[in-house]
Parts: C-alpha cells; structure tokens; sequence
C-alpha cells in the first residue's frame, strides 16, 4: 500500500450565499423525485402502472411529503430523539425537529413515509366530476414506489460523500500508508459524534502541526471548531497549498457512502427491475425491495461508523440501521410467500412487448 488515498476537498454547495446557498443535498433529494417522475411515467407508458398517466406528478408529490416528513421524523425518532425538545430562538427554524437544513434524515424513515403515502396515492384522484381516478391496490402502488426508489437513494449516497458525512470506518491513521481507494475526509476533525476507535489518532508532532495550521483562522472568542471551519472553506473555494498541508494530518477511510450509492442505486435497481419485467402479483416486488435492501445495507454498514449520538451504538454487533434492516428483511421473507399464494391477478410487467396492466 502506498500513500494514495485520495484527499476529499468538495464542497457541500453548488453555489453559497448568506441569503439562499444551494448544497447538493438539497439538489440530489430534486434529482431524485425528478428521475422518479420520469420512470413512473414510463411504467404508465408501458401500461405497468395502475397510476394515470396524467396523475403521474400529483403521485409524486405525496410521494415526496411522504419521504421528506417520514425521513426527518425517522431520524429524530431512531437516531436523535432530543431534537424534539430542541428549541433556539436566535437561530430559524428555532425547532430542531424542523431544521432540515442542518441535516439529518433517516431512509428508513422515508421508507415508512413512503407506505403511508402509498395509501393515499391508492386512492385515486379525485376528477371534476367527484369521482376517483387510478384506484389500485395498496401493494401495487408500494411496488411502483419500491421501483423508482433506488436511484433516488443512490443519488442521495453521493450527496452523503460530497458532504463528508457519514464517515466510513478508519483504514490508516494519519501519516500511514492507505490503500488507493481510501478517501481522506478532512470534516472528521469537525465531526461532533465520533465513536470510540474511531477518531483520528494523531502524535503529539501532529497535533502541534495541526494547531499552527488553524492558528492563523482563529479569531478572539472564537473555538478552534469555529477557526477549522474556515479552513475547510478555503480549501473547498481551491486553495491547494493549504489542502496540502492538512491532508497528512487526516487519517484515510473507506468511502461507504459510495459503497451503498452502489448498492441501493444500481444493485437494487437492476433486481427490482429484472423482477419487474413480467408480470407479478401485487406486492412482490416490494417485498423483494424489503429483502435486498434490507441484506446490503447489513452489509455495508460493517463499513460506516455506527451512530455516536446513540446511548447504544451497538447491539448484538449490528448498528440501530442495521436492526432496521434485519426488521425489513424478516417483513419481506414472511410477507412474500403469502403474497405470491394470494388468487389475485398479476399486474406490471414493463417488460412485455405489448404491455399489459393484468395478466
């Protein structure tokens, strides 16, 4: 192994200003519902999908609601529950449950979100006339959300990784040779929760350095977080000589963000897809989403830090993410046989040649 571990210098905007800035978190969630759109529409084309064609987008929209509240109340729920008495009234949206902006979002948590807008969408959409539009089965609807959802999530990992949030486990130490696919994320220094075993471990020569880097940042009654923060704007706004000199002092890891935007976003894709292909009773599809899912986010979480925030970061050797996962798949292998033993008919099947809504 030799010193190449590639050092993280994006930053988290698109474009910043005090007024409006724009991060690629915020643009990723938009591409995501974007692309969503899309292959519903496709699905509707193709005769797949119960859902109108022209009702794709109203779908979408409390799709969204459903993901973004089910997603943030998730997060605070699962993983930071003292958000919910989290009040600053010198700092908009003064609640914590409502400040988004500062991250903090549960996939698990959209996923829920998402099966209770799948009971509205299932409903139908009032017309003119006061009848209902594109009624279908619940099971139906959820398996047309399980097949847009992929490339959302994966879209979402790659925000993660330009974010530099939730770290991958450490590879190197600081100054240790790293293998070439290790990543370097100099917010670890930043990072407020860090497990133990985890954090950077650097010598006192280091330390010192470390220090004489931010120095010159500091400003009176300011923290040395407060000074660091400025040096990650410098770097993330092009300065490559400082970017070199922080880089030794930042240990390497292994970038599981990018390891689950492979998995949740062209994995489970291309097997949702493949099942999709022909026609299936309604719910299969999303059972089968429950059972893959929920089997590589086991996996990769091995290689992300557990939640530090968490009394229990750790139960059993599984993370709370990863006893998510194991509720998601025991869900889906006891719901997937009675589904498929269900006398209903098939519905989908984007695969066919004609395309056809039942089989």
């Amino acid at each position: 192994m030799t010193l190449a571990a590639w050092f993280h210098t994006l930053s988290p905007y698109i474009y910043k200003n005090d007024f409006l800035p724009v991060r690629w978190y915020g643009v990723a969630y938009a591409l995501g519902f974007m692309v969503g759109w899309m292959l519903l529409k496709f699905l509707a084309r193709r005769r797949a999908s119960l859902i109108p064609l022209e009702r794709v987008g109203d779908a979408i929209l409390i799709a969204v609601v459903g993901v973004v509240v089910g997603g943030r109340l998730g997060y605070v729920i699962f993983y930071e529950p003292s958000l919910l008495t989290d009040f600053d009234w010198s700092r908009p949206p003064w609640w914590g449950l409502l400040a988004i902006n500062r991250g903090g979002m549960a996939s698990h948590g959209g996923m829920i979100g998402v099966i209770i807008a799948a009971f509205f969408i299932a409903r139908g959409f009032r017309t003119t006339t006061g009848e209902r539009l594109g009624k279908a089965p619940v099971l139906h609807v959820l398996d047309m959300m399980a097949l847009i959802a992929p490339l959302g999530l994966g879209l979402g990992r790659i925000a993660n990784f330009i974010n530099g949030e939730l770290l991958g486990k450490i590879v190197a130490m600081p100054g240790k040779p790293a293998p070439w696919w290790a990543v370097k994320f100099p917010q670890e220094i930043e990072t407020e929760f860090m497990p133990k075993g985890h954090r950077p471990v650097l010598d006192p020569d280091q330390t010192m350095a470390l220090h004489q880097l931010v120095q010159p940042y500091t400003l009176p009654d300011h923290s040395f977080l407060d000074a660091y923060g400025r040096v990650l704007n410098r770097i993330w706004a092009g300065d490559s000589a400082l970017a070199r000199s922080l880089e030794p002092l930042i240990s390497a890891r292994h970038p599981s963000q990018l390891y689950q935007a492979f998995t949740d976003g062209v994995v489970l894709f291309v097997v949702l897809w493949w099942i999709a292909a022909r026609p299936r009773r309604p719910g299969v599809i999303g059972c089968w989403f429950l059972i893959v899912y929920g089997a590589m986010r086991i996996a990769t979480e091995f290689f992300r830090l557990p939640d530090a925030q968490l009394e229990n970061k750790v139960i059993a050797g599984l993370s709370r993410g990863q006893w998510l996962s194991v509720g998601m798949i025991v869900a889906g292998v006891v719901a997937l046989p009675m589904i498929m033993s269900r006398a209903v008919p098939k519905l989908g099947g984007w695969g066919r040649r004609e395309g056809s809504v039942a089989g």
